[in-house]
């Protein structure tokens, strides 16, 4: 269980739940910026546009987080005020994942930066390789097309006939099979390829 890191190693449980928060944090306002400059003043008028984690996140999924290590988030969105109902909601679903891909690469380009040219840093690579791990990991998690993940917003504005399931139970019972077949250990893996390959050369991560 998540928590048994607490007793093991408290300063990486530590890192991983500030790093989560934050970015999960800063996810939710970019989705809450996206909606409005697409016409939608519901994340103002609603009070989300903070950076209170606590708005964003609630107590429950800080909790849940501490106890798992799994957390969700939320911005409040009106879809019938946005200026182009398909358009609009395909750029404001996908501005949380975007904005968690940009912190991935931002800090994978830190970390290339920190090995090539410091061995004294003041922060550490492990430091700059979990934020950018965490943050890559949430961007390929929030491309899952099951709702009720971004992901899912995005593809069924491509295919309409699948928006029936947005609000269906199925999803989070989906979502839970994936995570007990290993899709969260899956994604580590592919995201630990991703930078490994990003800081090393052609054909080393991939050698044996």
């Amino acid at each position: 269980m998540f928590l048994r890191l607490l007793v093991a190693d408290p300063i990486l449980f530590s890192r991983i739940i500030v790093i989560i928060i934050i970015s999960i944090t800063l996810h939710e306002l970019s989705h809450g910026i996206a909606a409005i400059s697409q016409g939608d003043d519901t994340p103002q008028s609603t009070g989300h546009m903070t950076l209170n984690p606590v708005v964003h996140l609630g107590v429950s999924s800080i909790v849940f987080l501490c106890l798992a290590g799994i957390a969700w988030g939320q911005m409040p969105v009106n879809p019938r005020k946005f200026r182009h109902p398909k358009w609009s909601n395909i750029i404001v679903s996908a501005a949380g994942p975007l904005l968690n891909l940009a912190l991935g690469v931002l800090f994978v380009i830190f970390l290339k930066i920190n090995v090539n040219w410091a061995t004294d840093s003041i922060v550490s690579s492990e430091f700059l390789y979990l934020v950018a791990r965490l943050n890559l990991i949430l961007f390929l998690f929030n491309l899952i097309p099951i709702p009720p993940l971004d992901g899912f917003h995005v593809f069924s504005e491509f295919f309409p006939s699948f928006k029936s399931l947005q609000n269906s139970q199925m999803g989070m019972l989906f979502l839970a099979i994936l995570f007990v077949g290993g899709a969260s250990r899956i994604l580590a893996q592919v995201v630990d390829l991703l930078i490994c390959m990003a800081l090393n050369p052609p054909g080393y991560c991939l050698a044996g």
